[in-house]
């Protein structure tokens, strides 16, 4: 039986939705309701050899009785989706999260306007859906290598084609998707939504510096770089119990703790996926995750101590 804060969902159906890419559907074994979730949400998922990993869900938000997850398999895949595309079958039994969600769609937005690379559709598909069912204004930039690995083509051309534009890299004579000529056909009211590689994501980062941060999103595949040569040593102290602990160069506040026995739930070591996320009392923390808005790290209210460190002398923790 899996944990409270865990499910153990039945592979029900799985399919090749697109070359190397596989969609599984979770059911309940005993056909109950599944806990509900909202646009961008993922599953974080319990693999053999001890492997964590999140993947985004992309069916209808209203359905209760499944979970779709998109997983590409990737190239240098670390186990994770090479063990889902090889080893998952029918009636397969995972240990799942409930949904989590630190990519939300923002349900009070005007227009919305979504940006996907590759298997970064997944997310997008349940937030698309949701905006065809509560008829918002809505279109899609969807960039793959080529139409063979572009998942859900024939879904979002049944949804609506004439808000899909699709770029099809071997079609292109090697051109780059425009992100500047794109955007600037876009008003600045509407909320952006981005997932895919990272040089896309870079491009619409770039390209979208000049709009309201709280209006442009995204979800990342793999953490950014960081330079740690200048990393200096801090304190951090847990206000229940009062300890402290000196956090040195090279090592994260999640390790430290780790060592003390005092650790907190934690998934990806990456600043990705949001679960070690933990409230700051006092100090000023240093974020390093992919996961925080820019309005939320500028509260330093909250961090994410797998990766993200302290420009103050001291960070004080509600732990």
């Amino acid at each position: 039986m899996a944990p409270p804060d865990r499910l153990t969902l039945k592979v029900s159906a799985i399919h090749c939705e697109a070359r190397d890419v596989l969609v599984l559907e979770l059911r309940d074994p005993d056909g109950g309701a599944l806990p509900p979730f909202t646009p961008g949400a993922h599953l974080e998922i319990q693999l053999p050899g001890g492997l964590i990993r999140h993947y985004s869900l992309c069916n209808d938000p209203a359905e209760r009785d499944r979970y779709c997850l998109g997983v590409g398999l990737a190239r240098d895949s670390r186990g994770g989706s090479r063990y889902i595309h090889q080893q998952v079958r029918l009636g397969t039994q995972l240990t799942v999260s409930a949904p989590r969600n630190n990519f939300p769609l923002e349900l009070a937005a005007e227009d919305y306007v979504f940006i996907a690379g590759g298997i970064g559709i997944t997310p997008i598909m349940a937030m698309i859906r949701s905006c065809v069912a509560t008829n918002r204004r809505w279109q899609l930039f969807y960039c793959t290598r080529n139409r063979q690995r572009t998942a859900f083509y024939e879904d979002l051309r049944a949804l609506a084609p004439d808000r899909c534009h699709f770029h099809f890299d071997d079609e292109q004579e090697g051109r780059l998707f425009d992100v500047a000529a794109a955007l600037g056909k876009v008003p600045g009211t509407a909320h952006l939504y981005t997932c895919g590689p990272e040089p896309l994501m870079k491009a619409v980062e770039a390209a979208a510096a000049d709009r309201p941060p709280d209006r442009v999103h995204f979800e990342w595949f793999t953490a950014a770089a960081v330079d740690t040569t200048a990393d200096t040593p801090f304190t951090v102290i847990l206000r229940d119990s009062g300890t402290r602990y000196e956090v040195p160069p090279g090592r994260s506040i999640l390790e430290v703790l780790e060592d003390h026995g005092a650790g907190v739930p934690y998934s990806c070591r990456e600043g990705l996926c949001g679960t070690c996320r933990t409230t700051v009392l006092a100090g000023q923390p240093d974020h390093r995750d992919s996961v925080l808005s820019a309005a939320e790290r500028a509260s330093n209210s909250e961090m994410m101590i797998c990766v993200s460190r302290a420009r103050s002398a001291t960070l004080e923790l509600e732990l």
